[in-house]
């Protein structure tokens, strides 16, 4: 797990990547905390969150708390690898190091493609909000208006993005701090003239866990993608000064954020409102808000939820070109894709991460109905085999530089029991949603998606070989 010692050694190419300029402003570790947050908060814990309650009751807390368990460990990681070695292409170069260039490059499209596609639902989902509240706006211009936004900002460079991402994502999570003050507020009896709901909710109308274990499982499998996104950080780390200690301190700031976001905005809902209450189905956030008599919630909610949108909007878009760049640095997609402009940003990468969003802007205005729903079935459940790789790579990478003597800056607690632990974790959710006829749909359709792939890479190594090229990264 040792940092790579050359440009060419990382590309896997005898032709060296295009010189990097002499002086490029760098992301500041509060820019790296606050990507992860931007990515990770969005409609899966406001919207979301709500389909986990009616399926598993307040025990959704204990769904929560297992999914957060994983991610909290999948990204410990992430992190003792991106501090040992910081790439743009992250656990893509991980995977590569450890198991071999086609593994690499597949991880490495797979994600590039669910963000690409991530990036496109939430402009649609961010212009069908807004044209709702706002009488004669059309869906598709407001999607063009919100491509075309952040895809001049992603070009403006990483520290310039990386300020307008903190102050985006600030407003979420001062949004989320404000609802856990006014529910805390509510359940204690200090508001005025609204009786506070006490602690009935948690455990009336069947108990706590009303639908049993099989409950909590349900719910376990809607709200592990909420998590997704996470792993925005250690793709960021190379753009952040001092990534070795920088993304430590990050990690270790995210985590618990994340953890008391989720779970504490969770708790508050389910401690306010029936866990089969109907208004979750429409949102449990504004749902909660309206039983505490806040004026205006609906709109103050709808407000929320198109900053959190747009702001895992600008920190995917990011993220998407930053992985497609290294994929080209390392000769797995076109090389022009591998440029960096004056400021240091892969411009090219950019709009090749951002050509889906424009056209999905063509489908808001030919089907601004259906064109949503369509883009989120299409994203699946990559984020899986993005964690499960990237635990497996850990593994690996890690028993290597034990055995080399290698002295690591943040290192993964109690390896290899923990790590193992979490691998088993993600075997039983993915089993687990085998017996889900929803859920299972999307697995089979990202393993379908997987193997594709993963046969392209497969050709792609072999070709390369043919032409006398590395089989993969040096350690």
């Amino acid at each position: 797990m040792t940092p790579r010692t050359s440009a060419a050694g990382s590309s896997g190419s005898a032709t060296p990547p295009p010189a990097q300029p002499a002086k490029v402003r760098k992301m500041l570790p509060r820019h790296l905390v606050f990507m992860s947050l931007g990515s990770a908060i969005g409609t899966g814990l406001f919207v979301g969150s709500g389909a986990g309650i009616q399926a598993a009751g307040p025990a959704v807390l204990l769904s929560f708390l297992i999914a957060g368990t994983m991610v909290v460990l999948v990204m410990r990681m992430m992190g003792e690898m991106a501090a040992a070695d910081p790439s743009s292409g992250a656990f893509s170069v991980y995977a590569e190091k450890a198991l071999g260039r086609p593994a690499g490059t597949t991880v490495g499209w797979l994600w590039w493609l669910q963000l690409v596609i991530v990036i496109a639902a939430e402009a649609t989902a961010a212009a069908a909000i807004v044209a709702s509240m706002w009488p004669g706006s059309q869906q598709w211009v407001l999607a063009l208006v919100f491509i075309s936004l952040f895809t001049a900002i992603n070009l403006g460079g990483a520290a310039n993005l990386g300020e307008f991402e903190y102050w985006f994502a600030l407003l979420k999570v001062l949004a989320i701090v404000a609802f856990l003050a006014i529910g805390v507020a509510f359940i204690a009896g200090w508001l005025p003239n609204v009786p506070a709901p006490g602690m009935s909710n948690l455990t009336g109308n069947g108990g706590f866990m009303p639908h049993g274990w099989s409950g909590v499982g349900a719910g376990l499998l809607l709200v592990v993608f909420a998590f997704g996104g996470t792993e925005i950080v250690a793709v960021a780390a190379a753009d952040t000064e001092n990534p070795e200690t920088s993304i430590a301190k990050a990690i270790s700031s995210v985590v618990w954020r994340i953890l008391v976001f989720f779970i504490g905005s969770v708790l508050v809902i389910v401690t306010i409102l029936p866990w089969d209450s109907e208004a979750l189905s429409t949102g449990p956030f504004v749902a909660a808000l309206a039983a505490a008599r806040v004026p205006g919630a609906d709109v103050v909610m709808a407000v929320v939820i198109v900053v959190a949108l747009l702001s895992a909007l600008n920190a995917n878009l990011y993220g998407a070109s930053r992985m497609v760049f290294s994929l080209a640095e390392r000769g797995r997609m076109p090389k022009p894709l591998a440029r960096r402009s004056a400021n240091g940003v892969p411009r090219a990468a950019v709009a090749a991460s951002v050509t889906f969003g424009f056209l999905a802007v063509v489908l808001n205005y030919l089907y601004p109905e259906t064109v949503l729903m369509i883009l989120l079935n299409l994203v699946g459940s990559t984020c899986l085999v993005v964690w499960g790789v990237s635990i497996v790579s850990q593994i690996i990478l890690r028993r290597r530089a034990e055995a080399a003597g290698t002295v690591l800056t943040f290192k993964m607690w109690a390896f290899p029991w923990l790590s193992y632990f979490a691998l088993a974790l993600l075997a039983g959710i993915v089993v687990l949603g085998f017996l889900d006829p929803a859920v299972r749909i999307q697995l089979v359709a990202t393993m379908a998606l997987t193997c594709l792939l993963g046969t392209a890479a497969w050709l792609l190594d072999r070709r390369t070989q043919r032409q006398g090229q590395p089989h993969q990264l040096t350690d």
